[in-house]
């Protein structure tokens, strides 16, 4: 009886579209807006899913600088960073959340600054935290992420 009403079929229709472009509105009036990286300034990378579980790989990233860390050719004991920007350096440090690490210098592993290299003393340890920092057109880009990707995977 209540849909036979055409003022209460045309609300059913009418109302999730104002709905729908009232939300998409609202962001591009009171959003923020993506701002290119300003020399000198540090910006936080969050880390992806994959970092959370024995994955191989961990993404991290902020808006489109992207960072994928991977085991070595070596196995565990060596990292890989991926970069989606040349990189003018990168220092890492792989210790545990509440201890102070020393930072070492990874070695760029091809001619374009995309691929670095580190070899670690031993594979870290589930409790273990990476701590890096990206140089890249003046800015730096510094995360923590977890050691769980690197782990074996179980059966």
């Amino acid at each position: 009886m209540v849909l036979t009403n055409k003022h209460v079929v045309i609300a059913v229709i009418v109302a999730p579209l104002l709905a729908v472009m009232a939300w998409f509105a609202a962001g591009k009036f009171t959003g923020e807006s993506p701002e290119a990286a300003v020399p000198g300034q540090s910006y936080p990378l969050v880390e992806k899913s994959n970092c959370r579980y024995a994955s191989g790989a961990c993404d991290i990233q902020n808006e489109e600088f992207r960072l994928r860390l991977t085991p070595g050719e070596s196995g565990n004991s060596e990292l890989l960073l991926t970069s989606s920007h040349p990189l003018d350096g990168v220092v890492l440090g792989v210790g545990l959340p509440d201890q102070e690490t020393q930072p070492a210098a990874m070695r760029a592993a091809d001619g374009q600054r995309l691929e670095w290299r580190l070899q670690l003393g031993a594979a870290p340890l589930p409790v273990q935290r990476i701590r890096l920092v990206a140089l890249a057109h003046g800015s730096s880009y510094f995360a923590d992420v977890g050691t769980t990707f690197l782990q074996p995977r179980p059966n």
